[in-house]
């Protein structure tokens, strides 16, 4: 089967070209593909970008569009292990004394929910609307069924 048939895109791109994505796919620690299938999920949500904005010569690691947390005040940028960060919206919090359970919608309606304390809902100011990162780190995915 040809590889158009099975979803394949093929193009050409200079050389410049080449060492800007594979720059910058060093930098993000991604692959090629992960980018570019990013890049183009963002064409189909005109009102946010894609979150990995295309870099240019002088792109360096700190112009990329990183969640930050306040710190003593001053806004410094978080350093994280996670390499998957989908940036969305709110859509529900569901505050209780201990903990919420708070729904983050991200590229192609999906809804991610996470539990967390309400102390740092509240730190975070998660309310329905806002824009939030959800950050996924985990050496194991386990799916069940009935």
């Amino acid at each position: 089967m040809p590889r158009k048939e099975q979803g394949w895109i093929t193009f050409q791109t200079s050389d410049e070209e080449r060492k800007i994505l594979e720059e910058f796919c060093q930098q993000s620690q991604r692959t090629k593909t992960e980018v570019l299938r990013e890049l183009v999920r963002g064409l189909n949500t005109p009102s946010s970008p894609p979150s990995a904005p295309v870099p240019t010569k002088q792109t360096k690691k700190k112009d990329v569009d990183t969640p930050e947390r306040e710190i003593s005040s001053q806004k410094k940028p978080l350093k994280i292990s996670s390499r998957n960060i989908l940036k969305g919206v709110v859509e529900q919090v569901i505050r209780g004394e201990v903990s919420s359970q708070v729904t983050i919608k991200v590229i192609h309606e999906v809804e991610l929910t996470s539990v967390i304390t309400t102390a740092s809902a509240d730190d975070l100011e998660l309310h329905e609307g806002t824009e939030a990162y959800a950050l996924i780190k985990s050496s194991d995915i386990t799916i069940a069924k009935d």
